[in-house]
């Protein structure tokens, strides 16, 4: 536009992205290069930290996630400067991006590490809420302290924790599969974990019998909506009040195979047939009228249905080679298809032939792990260096928290991809533990713990070590014998 000047500069390397894939890239990359200046651009005046890592095992990590002010990267490395603007636009063969306020940066490497944006179920209504970044946790806590009933629809992770630790406000949780979690777990820990949601008194008991059973998965992806800050953390709930106006401390009650058909506001509602048909209702400001023919009056909508890769940005003009998913695609070293541009994080797919037990899932502890993976192949490509594909991807691994309990995810923790030929060993002590092993050929391919179970060192040896264990059959998961000493 005339007579409006652009400020311009040139940064060695650029990473777009203020959460755990761009601090973590970023970090990386003024730490190995300490002479050369780094740029940090974020849209959010606030960045994601890693903070209490743990090296749990030769694969698991775990860490806490912090917001903190980017002046905290600043005074760590002299090198690295945190800009507060949103991305507008990529120039991937000029080598320069665009920010919203009209600055362009010149880049020798860029890393693109957006992360993704959640899939509302609709914009149009200002009662259907989102859930994936600070602020939009603050929208949400601003609706529920207001609150006696809310509708959650999705059966991922923030699903999970939101409907577990929600109080005060009656939940009406609306899931398309048969068993809460499906992302995370299978039938057998749903059931483990469902009364701890209805409240139910923890009770130690003996375990369960043992038992053997195949299961079949789907998967579901479709697209979704608007640009936000990068997304919440794993204890996204600590510090604010999830607290609605009833008495009632904990009321969810469970809609199973269903999904959101309609969404109407009060006025469309009155009008509808749905009215004639259900006069006692009650007056709500929003209602969410299900496949399975029930409908809900509600304060307001949870869209919790999972996330689509932010690449939007960069598409126009470029020539990025995108995945089924919509994420860019990446290779073995985590560069796209334009030269010079990587990325990392929930907006790249993993283009490269995976391991027999790694999967991609948009997790934080795969967000960091591809953060520092993208630096250390920057620094490879600088300075003319061999990378083998780092031992991260070897193995799927994960651990969190679901409803107070420890959870363990390794490898083909759901048997994904492994068709019919398997078979899973559970043992399971209500309140206490749910242990799932997968076998194919005798050979441990994943585990799912849940509780204090000890038991993931010893596991992911067997699982990476791919040890024969037919003979051991069910007594593999005898709670009499200690199986870590046996496998040590």
């Amino acid at each position: 536009m005339a007579g409006v000047s652009e400020s311009k500069r040139w940064f060695r390397f650029v990473v777009v992205g203020g959460g755990i894939a761009g601090v973590t890239c970023a970090e990386q990359l003024a730490s190995q290069f300490p002479s050369d200046e780094v740029a940090l651009l974020t849209a959010a005046p606030l960045v994601k930290t890693v903070t209490n890592f743990r090296q749990v095992s030769k694969t698991l990590e775990d860490f806490s996630v912090e917001e903190q002010p980017s002046s905290v990267l600043e005074e760590k490395y002299s090198n690295l400067k945190v800009i507060q603007s949103a991305v507008k636009g990529l120039h991937a063969k000029q080598h320069r991006v665009q920010t919203e306020n009209g600055q362009v940066f010149h880049y020798e490497k860029l890393c693109l590490c957006t992360g993704a944006r959640p899939k509302l179920l609709t914009q149009e209504n200002p009662h259907v809420l989102g859930l994936r970044d600070t602020d939009s946790a603050q929208e949400f806590q601003k609706h529920l302290s207001k609150a006696k009933r809310m509708v959650v629809v999705g059966n991922g992770g923030i699903a999970l924790e939101l409907v577990y630790e929600v109080e005060g406000c009656e939940v009406i949780w609306a899931i398309k599969d048969k068993a809460i979690g499906n992302t995370f777990f299978d039938a057998g820990a749903a059931q483990f974990l469902i009364p701890t949601l209805e409240g139910d008194k923890p009770e130690k008991a003996l375990p369960c019998k043992r038992t053997r059973y195949t299961t079949d998965q789907s998967t579901d992806s479709k697209q979704g909506s608007k640009l936000l800050g990068s997304a919440l953390g794993p204890d996204w709930h600590e510090g604010i009040s999830l607290r609605g106006t009833e008495e009632v401390s904990h009321k969810v009650h469970i809609e199973y195979k269903c999904e959101i058909k309609t969404i109407y506001s009060l006025e469309d509602f009155m009008k509808s047939p749905l009215h004639r048909q259900q006069t006692d209702l009650g007056v709500w400001p929003v209602y969410a009228h299900l496949t399975n023919g029930k409908t809900y009056g509600c304060d307001f909508i949870v869209s919790a249905t999972g996330v689509v890769p932010n690449t939007e940005p960069f598409l126009h003009g470029n020539n990025f080679e995108l995945a089924e998913d919509h994420g860019l695609r990446v290779n073995e070293h985590m560069q796209t298809s334009e030269p010079d541009v990587y990325a990392a994080g929930d907006v790249c797919t993993a283009g490269w032939k995976a391991s027999a037990l790694w999967q991609q899932m948009r997790l934080w502890t795969q967000a960091r792990q591809m953060g520092w993976y993208a630096a250390r192949s920057i620094q490879a490509d600088v300075l003319g260096e061999h990378l083998e594909l780092d031992f991260c991807f070897e193995l799927f691994s994960h651990i969190t928290k679901f409803f107070n309990y420890k959870v363990v995810l390794l490898g083909k923790f759901n048997a994904q991809g492994l068709g019919s030929d398997h078979e899973l060993l559970v043992r399971c002590t209500k309140a206490q533990e749910y242990v799932k092993v997968v076998l194919s050929n005798g050979r441990m391919m994943g585990a799912i713990l849940i509780g204090e179970t000890d038991l993931e060192e010893t596991f992911e040896n067997l699982i990476l070590n791919q040890m024969d264990l037919s003979s051991y059959g069910e007594e593999l998961l005898n709670p009499n014998i200690d199986i870590e000493d046996y496998f040590d």
